[in-house]
């Protein structure tokens, strides 16, 4: 392993872990806001019950990804210090509004709806939730503004080897932020309906007195997953048809595509080949389907891997510009398969409670059980895709991700942090589910020692 691999590998390690987190916490800050308007008109001390229990999950949840999202901004100063210093003025901008006003906004609210259920009144505290799942969306706005610009940089210029903002609003109005966006923002909501439903599935299944309390979260959260599942596809076809203008290379290589198409350019639903030699064993595809994602017709060339190696090498001089394929080809078939099966799962959970059958299904109530783990695995498997289908470049077209690293960095320095981090994570992981899971086995009644009981009202403090 070089410098620039271990480095690679430690931050594609903090940033997969991190990103267990985030999906579930924006997506269930929104839940959480639901089902607080809820309990808001109805009263019932059920829903308030259900709403503290959910309310402890997303706590615990929202606190470990603080900590893992700490550490992972550390990682621009200790092993990618060169990237830091070439695109810091740009990078560094919605970094730092991310930072002083969505952060301290959810983090803010988090604190007055924890704290402000006998101080505030029922509507204003409900307030206070939909604001943290603003918050928390906003966050992810500015960070994947950032994101963007190593996707396809606008609103810069080069000086002396060093880019420079030249328009903020640029940043904003990237047409990548405004496909990578809503693609992400819709797969977090269909994260947390997941989540929701998943853990009401459980008390479904193994608590029949809790049953009534938890139809209607289950009920909410399929909903949330069923719209944001059909919509993530959706939007994934925009995105497709974006990434033939801007990163040509990433769409091919998500395909192994390693020559030009013919006119009616087929989709593989699964291909068996050789990274190496090109060679291809066995093939399913769809005619027509890549013309119809790229174009939105039946028809249309795409370009292939080794014509658009050759144009990489004309434009921006010689070097091997193909991403990893099998990495990029089989994240995206995964994340696409997922994807689907998170709308059929949902859809038919929506059908069953219209038809009233719900509990003589049991093993569709145990598959949504453990359902969670469909949007965690499909949400990683996008980011990789998104990154990985990206090398060698760190910033497409400006640096390469070999020259981005921090060079006086020793080696060993770096190797020894990514054993130190990934043990730390490790044992941050179990500590996280341990708690999880312990919250969801001790139910909705148990004792919170970090809330006041429910209220009818304003409480004057003494």
């Amino acid at each position: 392993m070089t410098r620039v691999g271990l480095a690679r590998l430690q931050f594609g390690t903090m940033t997969i872990y991190h990103f267990l987190f985030v999906p579930i916490t924006i997506g269930t800050a929104f839940l959480l806001a639901i089902l607080e308007t809820r309990y808001w008109r109805t009263q019932q001390s059920s829903d308030r019950k259900v709403l503290d229990f959910f309310g402890r999950l997303f706590l615990i949840n929202f606190a470990v990804g603080v900590v893992t999202g700490i550490l992972q901004e550390f990682q621009f100063g200790m092993n990618w210090a060169t990237y830091s210093r070439f695109v810091g003025d740009v990078f560094g901008a919605p970094l730092a509004v991310e930072a002083l006003a969505a952060f301290f906004l959810e983090s803010t609210f988090i604190g007055l709806w924890i704290f402000g259920w006998d101080r505030l009144s029922p509507r204003m505290h409900t307030w206070t939730m939909w604001l943290v799942a603003i918050g928390t969306s906003l966050s992810a706005f500015w960070i994947l503004t950032a994101n963007s610009f190593m996707q396809e940089p606008v609103g810069y210029r080069l000086v002396h080897h060093h880019a420079e903002m030249t328009n903020f609003f640029a940043l904003l109005g990237n047409p990548q932020l405004w496909v990578e966006f809503p693609h992400v923002e819709l797969a977090a909501l269909t994260t947390g309906g997941f989540f929701v439903a998943s853990v009401s599935a459980y008390f479904l299944i193994n608590q029949e007195e809790y049953r009534s309390w938890f139809q209607a979260p289950f009920h909410i959260g399929l909903v949330v997953a069923a719209a944001g599942s059909i919509l993530v596809i959706v939007l994934g076809h925009e995105q497709a048809q974006h990434l033939i203008v801007a990163q040509p290379m990433k769409m091919a290589a998500s395909e192994a595509l390693w020559h030009t198409s013919g006119l009616h350019a087929a989709w593989s639903i699964i291909s068996l080949f050789n990274p190496v030699t090109h060679h291809t064993w066995f093939s399913l595809p769809i005619p027509d389907m890549l013309s119809i994602l790229a174009y939105n017709r039946l028809t249309g060339r795409v370009l292939g891997i080794s014509a658009l190696q050759h144009l990489y090498q004309r434009r921006y001089g010689p070097g091997y510009y193909v991403p990893p394929v099998f990495v990029t080809y089989w994240s995206f078939r995964l994340m696409i398969f997922l994807g689907f099966l998170m709308a059929a799962l949902s859809i038919w959970g929506l059908w069953l409670s219209r038809q009233g059958t719900l509990f003589d299904h049991p093993a569709y109530l145990r598959w949504m059980s453990w359902s969670v783990i469909f949007p965690l695995v499909a949400n990683i498997m996008g980011w990789v895709m998104t990154e990985v289908g990206r090398q060698p470049w760190i910033v497409f077209g400006l640096e390469k991700t070999a020259n981005g690293v921090s060079p006086t960095v020793p080696i060993g320095s770096v190797a020894t942090t990514d054993i130190g981090f990934t043990l730390l994570y490790l044992v941050m992981g179990i500590f996280e589910l341990r708690l999880m899971l312990k919250y969801i086995r001790l139910g909705p009644e148990a004792e919170e020692a970090y809330r006041s009981p429910p209220h009818d009202g304003i409480v004057e403090p003494h």
